[in-house]
Formats: structure tokens, C-alpha cells, sequence
């Protein structure tokens, strides 16, 4: 074969790029390049068909979650519905919580049973029987644990103690100034004059200047309330008392801003007097304050 019938072929492989096969001559020669792109081959399918087949795809995956969604509502609802429905079930047993998510409407004590609204509450009626409490006979006032007397018959003062015994008691000893005090603001209640006075339970008659209470116990040297310079033991004009002052008497009408009420006297003047005894302590058919 002679040269120049001779046909020369260059093959050239690329990516990515369509066939494209190009014819050129020289003088004398014919060459023929070709190229080949490593393409998928096209689809016989039309550009039409394609853009259906996405959108199909799309809308399958569209309508999926749109089920789901709607099946988690459902399931939400159905969780619900189940807590409202044991929520109310139970209200015969137990009242529902406020703070349970799956009850937020519970009805009220009136809605569950009208006939269970509560009523207001009164103080309870003390029972009057059996009362056990501190109590005075009649026409004694009670102070503290003391039952005072005062009597309004005049009478010495050992024929005032002896009618202070037969009521169970004794003249008064006074113990705190305390007491001297709410005696001092009865008396002066009572009192009628200047010498309307009252005998209390203190004598110096077994020795003279040595105070005693009817118990027998010694005055208590702080517990002192003698008027200005008393006792003074005073025997009477002309002497006509020659054992003195020996008995105590209590009283000063209009002298409410002193306890200084006591006074010596002689134990045969009559006065009024003041009689006292422990409370009585049992059972009554009467409401204790």
C-alpha cells in the first residue's frame, strides 16, 4: 500500500463532554479525530416525563407526613380524652389533683355532690354538765384562788372571826400587794364614811408590838401598809383602854391612790369585816369563764 492512501486515526477519551467526531484533511492525508465522553446514556424519556416522576415523588412524601401528623393528633386527643374520662370517674373516690395535665377541668366539691356544700362553722356549745372549775359559794367574790367575804354587819373583831369560821373560812391575811390592792378598791366601794373600816386577820394581842396573822405567821416586814404613823397603840382618853391598840382594821374613803390603809384599833369597836377561804374546787353544772 502506498503512503499516501494511507488513513491516520487519533482517539482521544474525555469526561464529561458529548461526541463529537471532527473530519479534517491535510494535503495528501485525511485524518479523523473522535471523542468520547464517559456520559450516562440519555433517557429515552422526555424532559416532561422527568419533571412528572419528581413531582410525583414529592407529593408521596408530602402525603406520608401529612398522615403522620394527623396520626400523632389523633394519638394526643385519644390521650387526653382517656385522663379526662378515669378524671371523672374517680371523683366519687378521691378529688382530682389540680396539678394533673391529663384533668385540667376537675368540678369543684358543689359539681362532684350539691348536697355536700360546706357550711360554716360555729364555736361549740360548751356542755354544761360536769363542768369542773375554781367556784365561789354565793355571796363570796372570787379573786385569784380566794373567795372573799364582805361582810356588812358590824361586830368586834374576835366576834368577826368567829362569823368568818362558820362560813368555812377566817379573816383575811394579806399576802401581796397584789391583794391589798384589789381589797383597797372593794372597801372603798363599800365604804359608806370615814369610819365605816373593815377588821382583817393581824393582832399583836398574845405580845404587844408583835404582829400576827390569824395562821399564826409573823407580818411580813415588806408587806407593811399602816397609815402615816400607825400603829401607834393608842390606850383610849383617859386611859380607858389600858391594853391598847392590839387589832388592825382597813379602810380610807376617798384615798384611792395609796395602799397605805391599815390602822391599829382596840378589838372590842365594831367594824365591818372581811372574810376569806380557798375556792371551791368540784364539779358544776355551770360553764366555767
Amino acid at each position: 500500500m502506498s503512503e499516501a492512501g494511507v488513513l491516520y486515526s487519533d482517539v482521544k477519551f474525555t469526561r464529561k463532554k458529548k461526541a463529537n467526531v471532527v473530519i479534517f484533511s491535510l494535503p495528501d492525508t485525511t485524518y479523523s479525530e473522535v471523542t468520547f465522553s464517559r456520559t450516562q446514556p440519555s433517557k429515552t424519556e422526555s424532559p416532561e416525563g422527568y419533571q412528572q416522576d419528581v413531582l410525583s415523588k414529592r407529593s408521596k412524601v408530602t402525603s406520608e407526613r401529612l398522615a403522620l401528623l394527623v396520626l400523632s393528633g389523633l394519638l394526643v386527643a385519644a390521650v387526653i380524652g382517656m385522663g379526662v374520662t378515669i378524671c371523672f370517674s374517680n371523683t366519687e373516690r378521691e378529688p382530682c389533683s389540680t396539678v394533673q395535665p391529663t384533668c385540667p377541668q376537675c368540678p369543684t366539691v358543689e359539681e362532684r355532690n350539691p348536697s355536700s356544700t360546706v357550711q360554716p362553722t360555729f364555736p361549740k356549745t360548751p356542755d354544761v354538765k360536769d363542768q369542773t372549775c375554781d367556784k365561789c359559794e354565793e355571796g363570796w367574790e372570787q379573786h385569784g384562788g380566794t373567795c372573799y367575804n364582805f361582810s356588812i354587819s358590824k361586830s368586834s373583831w374576835n366576834k368577826s372571826r368567829d362569823e368568818c369560821r362558820a362560813k368555812g373560812g377566817d379573816l383575811v391575811k394579806i399576802d401581796s400587794r397584789e391583794e391589798q390592792n384589789f381589797l383597797q378598791r372593794r372597801v372603798s366601794e363599800i365604804m359608806t364614811g370615814g369610819e365605816d373600816k373593815f377588821w382583817i386577820g393581824l393582832t399583836d394581842s398574845a405580845v404587844e408590838g408583835r404582829w400576827l396573822w390569824v395562821d399564826g405567821s409573823p407580818l411580813n416586814e415588806s408587806l407593811k401598809f399602816w397609815k402615816g404613823t400607825e400603829p401607834d397603840n393608842w390606850k383610849g382618853t383617859n386611859g380607858k383602854h389600858p391594853d391598847g391598840e392590839d387589832c388592825v382594821k382597813m379602810g380610807e374613803k376617798g384615798e384611792a391612790d395609796t395602799l397605805k390603809w391599815w390602822f391599829d384599833a382596840f378589838c372590842s369597836n365594831p367594824h365591818k369585816s372581811i372574810c376569806e377561804k380557798a375556792v371551791v374546787r368540784g364539779k358544776f353544772k355551770k360553764v366555767c369563764d
